[in-house]
């Protein structure tokens, strides 16, 4: 069963229709794999999973973050120990 509705956004048309493409590409995905759950159940578990991605990609990019800094300390260091020679 689907249902429409109307959404506001300030992103522009392209942004907002890749967005909603991806939540229902994932309800899709979902209510395959749940053929007899509720539309209520079908979107909080696709809630529940969008929300897994973006944990685990803010975990990525605060590791990343924290390699590069480290990176950055070492290399200011070696730079620090190049002058003094």
């Amino acid at each position: 069963m689907e249902q429409e509705f109307s959404i506001l956004s300030d992103k522009g048309d392209e942004y907002v229709a890749r967005v909603v493409r991806y939540v229902n590409e994932r309800a899709t995905e979902t209510r395959k794999v749940l053929k007899d759950s509720t539309n209520l159940g079908i979107a909080i578990l696709v809630a529940l999973n969008i929300a897994d991605e973006l944990f685990e990609e803010r975990g990525q990019k605060n590791r990343l973050y924290t390699q590069m800094e480290s990176r950055t300390a070492e290399l200011i260091d070696y730079i620090k120990t190049k002058e003094h020679m």
